[in-house]
């Protein structure tokens, strides 16, 4: 087999799995957005003044997801067992399990607690992703802000009910 061949084997691998990531992570932040999303109870609730529309939610996280699931793949293609890919797994895992928890079991103070160690694992793979990657590291500052705010606004819709 040529250097040419094997060269193009790697880059449809890696393109086959950056599309893997996108799906995964798209897709399942789409489908716990339909499954989970606001309804009565989220719209009786007293929310902070700094509560964006319900409209913003979704194109938001569109784009954070597909940062989200670039950085991954990008620090999978390097360091597929490294400590940021953990770190990276795990915030997914959190990512995921906020919405059910927050809009589902209608548990803001749960929530919160998923959010806090979120806003750390995140930051947390930042710093390991730029051992590896640092455009890995940089498409998280915006999803870094982004949980930074979902935080302050999960805390006060907790404090405000």
């Amino acid at each position: 087999m040529t250097h040419a061949v094997k060269d193009t084997r790697k880059r449809s691998t890696e393109l086959l799995v950056l599309i893997y990531f996108l799906v995964a992570v798209v897709g399942m932040g789409s489908v716990l957005g339909v499954l989970t999303g606001p309804d009565v109870w989220y719209a009786n609730l007293v929310k902070p003044s700094f509560n964006p529309p319900n409209a913003l939610f979704a194109p938001v996280w569109t784009l954070l997801n597909i940062m989200i699931a670039v950085a991954g793949w990008r620090i999978w293609r390097l360091s597929p067992k490294s400590l940021a890919m953990l770190l990276w797994a795990m915030q997914m895992a959190l990512n995921w399990l906020w919405s059910p928890v927050f809009f589902l079991e209608h548990q803001p103070d749960k929530a919160l607690i998923i959010m806090m160690l979120l806003l750390i694992t995140v930051l947390l793979f930042i710093i390991q992703a730029q051992k590896h990657d640092k455009i890995a590291s940089w498409l998280f500052i915006p999803y870094a802000v982004w949980v930074g705010f979902a935080t302050i606004l999960n805390a006060a819709i907790y404090w405000l009910n």
